[in-house]
């Protein structure tokens, strides 16, 4: 029986790491990729070993096109291309637009959305030499509704909700799907800015009364993973009901 194939970029911690661990337990050989925090990846790494399942680090910079290159011939001499592609990697920026910099503008942009490019372009043409493929993009609901001192995160994201809807028509024909997850307040280290009052009061405006967690998150992505092929083009909120 053919083992199926997955990268998550970004699963050094949070959403992507909870991914990671799903698709392992489901029986996926997982390539598990972060930029920088190499001891959690070899952490996860071993984690996902010694419950039985099967990984392979590839750390690099998925804003970066010559690094991406690089992973993807790593992959390609490994299984020959991907089933799944998670592009999950991603970074926040609080603070007003007029106090941003040029560079942490393109930070953002790279690791948000061009990263996803990236990755996408290199996915791609394994997938259609074998009419079958899946690709799920973590956005966020700050790229439907917009979030104040986050308008390049904001921006980010709407350009890969974008992005999701457009290239699922694209590859539709060749029998690949495109979707997107949007979550609202998940609890990671991305929100651990918070203080208890902040968070108090934020999850007063969750209808469901708290933060999501990245386990629910990742098994939303490991069920579009396996969703009927119909289903392309979407953008689906996981908000508790904040939108």
């Amino acid at each position: 029986m053919h083992k199926k194939n997955v990268l998550v970029t970004g699963s050094s911690r949070g959403i992507g790491r909870a991914c990671a661990l799903a698709f392992a337990g489901a029986g996926y050989h997982v390539f598990i990729n972060c930029r920088s925090s190499i001891e959690k990846l070899e952490s996860l790494e071993q984690e996902i070993l010694d419950a039985g399942g099967s990984c392979t680090k590839l750390p690099g910079d998925v804003g970066d096109p010559d690094a991406v290159r690089s992973l993807f011939r790593k992959i390609t001499a490994a299984c020959g291309g991907l089933d799944v592609l998670v592009n999950n990697a991603g970074i926040a920026h609080f603070g007003l637009l007029s106090d941003m910099t040029d560079e942490e503008w393109r930070t953002v942009m790279d690791t948000n959305l061009s990263a996803a490019f990236y990755c996408c372009r290199e996915a791609i043409p394994y997938m259609v030499s074998k009419k079958r493929g899946k690709i799920i993009n973590i956005s966020s609901m700050w790229g439907t509704s917009g979030a104040s001192c986050e308008a390049a995160y904001s921006a980010s994201k709407a350009g890969l909700d974008g992005l999701t809807r457009a290239l699922a028509k694209e590859l539709a024909p060749s029998n690949i799907q495109v979707n997107a997850v949007a979550p609202g307040v998940i609890d990671t280290e991305m929100n651990g800015r918070l203080d208890p009052d902040e968070r108090a009061a934020l999850e007063e405006e969750i209808p469901a009364g708290r933060f999501g967690t990245a386990e629910e998150t990742a098994r939303l992505v490991l069920m579009l993973s396996e969703a009927p092929s119909y289903l392309t083009g979407q953008v689906i909120g996981m908000d508790g009901g904040f939108l």
